[in-house]
């Protein structure tokens, strides 16, 4: 069984502030270390469930955030941004049999996190797709479809979890903590990691064909963003439109365009 995992830090256990999540910071340490001992957790649940390779995007900011010595023995590690259009699941493709998503959050805008976004925090206030917004989790559920792979397991904040029940019954999910205003709380760090381990590994040896769903068959998405001169500078690439001072559209019959439109304008 090959499973791909992607990492991010804003929905690890604790983390509240921009400055825990942010390289360089004097909080950063700490929950780079619980990042690490979540990841590795999902790594040690997978490896019990008869994993045998395992794939980890680091996917949070310079995704070069995981302690690699840290990770069990057998995992491959993604560091860094290529710029390919899958961005935070660079390397994945129809080879793999399920992905975990250590570590999220939910969307812009949304009350589940005080670090709730998509994507640059700064730059993009709102996403959508067909009408629907759409935060990180989708738009890499989409990225899985598009491969055939099979979306299992989430863990983050309470928002994003009980968010991604919405669109897929069948996924599996564990809450680490629920936002409250600029204030979170949170379970155990330590419960946490043996949450994940346990939950991930009872996943995977369920039927994971039962999380497995259909792209739609067309996308239209609209980018808002904060300054008025991101979307200007958007809205040329071929088929986008400006369809107001800070919002721009694009459509296409194929994800794949959108993912590069994305990669360019968020």
């Amino acid at each position: 069984m090959k499973i791909y995992i992607s990492a991010d830090m804003e929905g690890i256990c604790g983390t509240t502030d921009w400055n825990e999540v942010t390289r360089g910071k004097e909080d950063y340490a700490e929950f780079q270390k619980q990042m690490t001992a979540e990841v590795s957790a999902a790594c040690q649940g997978a490896f019990a469930a008869g994993a045998t390779e395992i794939v980890v995007r680091d996917a949070h900011d310079t995704a070069r955030n995981l302690i690699a010595r840290e990770l069990p023995e057998g995992t491959l590690l993604v560091r860094g941004w290529s710029r390919h259009p899958y961005m935070m699941m660079q390397e994945l493709d129809n080879s793999f049999d399920g992905i975990l998503m250590i570590g999220h959050h939910s969307h812009a805008g949304g009350a589940g996190n005080p670090l709730s976004h998509t994507m640059r925090s700064q730059k993009i206030t709102q996403v959508t797709i067909n009408g629907e917004i759409a935060g990180e989790f989708l738009l890499n559920s989409y990225t899985a479809m598009y491969e055939k792979v099979p979306v299992v397991y989430i863990s983050g904040d309470s928002e994003i979890c009980d968010y991604s029940k919405e669109i897929f019954p069948n996924i599996t999910s564990v809450a680490v903590k629920h936002g409250k205003g600029n204030s979170t709380i949170n379970i155990h760090p330590k419960t946490a990691i043996k949450r994940i381990a346990q939950s991930v590994e009872k996943a995977l040896t369920g039927d994971l064909s039962q999380c497995l769903h259909e792209l739609p068959k067309h996308f239209q998405t609209t980018v808002t963003y904060a300054h008025a001169k991101d979307a200007y500078e958007a809205s040329f690439f071929p088929k986008a439109k400006l369809i107001s001072p800070r919002k721009v559209s694009f459509e296409s019959d194929d994800y794949f365009d959108l993912l590069t439109f994305f990669v360019f304008n968020l």
